[in-house]
């Protein structure tokens, strides 16, 4: 099947709320919640993904007409594309009965590492959950980002020690989790951590640390404080919080902060090859896409990954080698005009 059957595919076998729409832009799930949503008026979901088309690319061909390498490297493990598939769950709430967690995260985690990526998994209350998504890591070779939730520091100890198991070479928290209200309501409660926190659990984790949620320089800068080896500029795709910044408003002023003694990824709005390039220009190393590839699993399985993963790689080459670009290093703030 091509991207748009897949899609089509998708419609007749997912849940009320995902659409599968052409263009995953929010406005026919805007708020969908349970679904694939945003928080409130999903103001905040819904300008992720406008402020990455309000970013115009500089085109420029008088240049050498050479090969075009997308290739990423992040702590000693190097990748196809600048691209991971973002942390999703609740798979049967937001999105039908077709698939559980367990089963989405080894379809994601094994094709996105057949395809020369790799994914992020997600985390939540069943136990079974995380245990799942680590077997389904340590089978893709090590190949995966697990992402454990704002948990106690005592649950957060124990994860770590099982995301080890896993042979990943990095772990990662969402710490923009701390909205959710199933984390409020725990006990003991989990939620948002002090540098403090956040340094003991880096330390403990012994291998490189990514915090995800971060959306001010300040931010950054508390993060780098702790000992992290990379951040997600992300504001959890909108869900947790509405009346936000986009990611892409914020990112290159974080970029320029810290840029340089960390790795910057960023997610939120998303979508296509042409946006990873912005991203990038903006001062991302790399992206982390997450609905998108919900609808691929849901209509064609590991296929269907595959697909969106080609889609995204082949318009992410077009696009560096109109503008005269041949490596990732080459991609820079004057390659795009924000308007």
């Amino acid at each position: 099947m091509d991207y748009s059957e897949i899609l089509k595919n998708a419609r007749e076998c997912s849940g009320p709320y995902c659409k599968a729409c052409p263009v995953c832009n929010g406005m026919a799930c805007r708020t969908q919640v349970p679904g694939p949503g945003g928080k409130g008026t999903a103001a905040t979901m819904l300008r992720n993904y406008q402020k990455w088309q309000e970013v115009c690319i500089n085109m420029d061909t008088i240049c050498e007409n050479a090969p075009i390498d997308t290739t990423f490297t992040m702590f000693g493990r190097t990748f196809a594309a600048p691209i991971f598939a973002a942390p999703v769950g609740a798979m049967k709430l937001h999105y039908g009965d077709k698939y559980d967690d367990l089963t989405y995260n080894d379809i994601l985690v094994s094709s996105c590492a057949q395809a020369g990526i790799a994914a992020f998994t997600g985390d939540g209350v069943d136990a079974a959950v995380f245990q799942g998504a680590m077997e389904a890591i340590r089978a893709a070779g090590g190949v995966g980002v697990p992402t454990i939730k704002p948990w106690n520091q005592e649950l957060v100890f124990e994860k770590l020690d099982l995301a080890r198991t896993s042979g990943c070479k990095s772990v990662a928290m969402d710490i923009d989790g701390a909205g959710l209200p199933f984390l409020k309501n725990m006990t003991p409660p989990a939620g948002s951590k002090s540098v403090q926190e956040l340094s003991e659990i880096i330390r403990y984790a012994g291998m490189p640390f990514i915090v995800k949620g971060v959306m001010t320089v300040r931010g950054a800068q508390k993060a780098a404080e702790a000992g992290a080896a990379a951040i997600i500029v992300s504001n959890h795709g909108g869900r947790v919080l509405g009346q936000t910044p986009a990611s892409a408003e914020v990112l290159p002023e974080i970029a320029d902060a810290v840029g340089g003694s960390m790795k910057i990824l960023v997610d939120g709005g998303i979508r296509t090859g042409t946006d990873v390039f912005k991203a990038l220009a903006l001062g991302a190393d790399a992206v982390l896409i997450g609905r998108p590839f919900v609808p691929m699993v849901y209509g064609d399985g590991a296929q269907g990954v595959a697909t969106y993963i080609e889609k995204i790689g082949s318009e992410l080459r077009d696009t560096m080698a109109m503008c005269g670009v041949h490596t990732l290093g080459e991609i820079t703030r004057d390659c795009v005009r924000v308007m």
